[in-house]
């Protein structure tokens, strides 16, 4: 998968000022030295007016933060799977829980990735949720319970049941799926629990994007895949 590695930590910008136009590039070359000195991957997901100038200024993963289920034509303001993999994204976020979709056209999605070389990484809401999603072949899953998210409690703390009953579905409905975990990740500790539970890392946003220091937190997370 590119030059994605696991453990990984999938940084989520959202549309937070902290995270826009040139504090985005600013946000992911801190990504990339800590990934650089820890050898940890660390992945990044602009807004797509940032995709192309952050692609183009950092080595690290860049993913969208999500593509429509769409071919090229007349589809004004949708997003397009060629043109975020023309803006140097090496992958996109599917489902997330701000962004919901139907399953119908999560399945459009993760076939146009599989199609274009993207990775398909898709959120889910729920264990039967990640059930569901893993049986249409996507690359990653990422179980995050939408009442978490962007509260600073850990959903590998708070549920770590729900995290083990959705590695199990995904296990038993598609082996091959990557699993990570989110909402409410902003400490290392938060990350050791969630590889510890089984993920392959997690995704995060405001733990990161929000922080007064990014490069702390981040090289605290990193050192907590080691």
């Amino acid at each position: 998968m590119s030059n994605v590695r696991f453990p990984i930590i999938v940084v989520n910008f959202k549309t937070y000022r902290e995270a826009t136009g040139v504090k985005a590039v600013a946000l992911a070359r801190i990504a990339e030295k800590v990934s650089e000195e820890t050898n940890v991957c660390i992945a990044v997901a602009p807004q797509y007016s940032d995709l192309y100038r952050v692609a183009s200024e950092v080595s690290i993963p860049v993913f969208a933060q999500h593509i429509d289920p769409i071919e090229p034509g007349a589809y004004t303001g949708h997003i397009l799977a060629e043109s975020v993999k023309e803006a140097g994204a090496i992958g996109s976020l599917i489902n997330h829980s701000e962004r919901r979709m139907q399953l119908a056209d999560i399945d459009v999605c993760v076939k146009r990735c599989r199609t274009l070389g993207l990775i398909s990484l898709v959120c889910t809401n729920t264990p039967e949720v990640s059930a569901a999603a893993a049986a249409l072949n996507p690359d990653i899953i990422a179980y995050e319970p939408p009442e978490l998210i962007g509260t600073g409690i850990p959903v590998s703390k708070a549920k770590p049941e729900a995290v083990t009953d959705a590695l199990k579905l995904v296990e038993m409905v598609n082996p091959k799926v990557i699993v990570l975990c989110g909402a409410g990740i902003s400490r290392g500790e938060d990350v050791k629990v969630a590889l510890q539970l089984g993920t392959k890392g997690v995704l995060l946003a405001s733990g990161v994007v929000k922080a007064k220091d990014p490069y702390s937190i981040l090289r605290e997370m990193a050192d907590a895949c080691l």
